[in-house]
């Protein structure tokens, strides 16, 4: 229901920018994970709490994240993200734009890997969106 819960609000009009202005690196790999290419489905620059997850599997509970220029300014930022997201069950995945770019094949292989683990011991059943 919207508007329950401390994140039920979800900035759709953001989410929906941030896909408009994917970077070369998201547009290869969303290529590769759209249509439940994987095995599973994927959604693209999905609010996550107050966060935009650049990929989201909610049934594996699994975050895909491109790291390019702002990751590297911001690495204190990311780490907190990335403790907030896993105590509220997500697994996140970090992949730089170059290893996208590069070895799409060795990046898509590796999220298969993570597809056939499943959902982090303990993860949350919340809804996607709500932290």
């Amino acid at each position: 229901m919207r508007g329950q819960g401390k994140f039920a609000d979800r900035n759709t009009a953001r989410a929906r920018e941030l896909r408009n202005s994917a970077t070369p690196a998201e547009r290869l790999l969303w290529q590769y994970l759209s249509r439940s290419q994987l095995g599973c489905k994927f959604s693209r620059q999905m609010p996550v709490g107050p966060f935009f997850a650049d990929f989201l599997c909610r049934e594996r509970s699994i975050i895909i994240e491109l790291d390019g220029h702002s990751h590297d300014v911001q690495p204190e930022r990311d780490a907190m993200r990335d403790r907030i997201l896993k105590q509220a069950g997500y697994r996140v995945l970090h992949f730089s734009n170059g290893d996208v770019l590069g070895n799409v094949e060795g990046v898509t292989s590796a999220i298969r890997m993570a597809l056939a683990e499943g959902p982090t011991p303990g993860s949350s059943r919340k809804r996607a969106g709500r932290i």
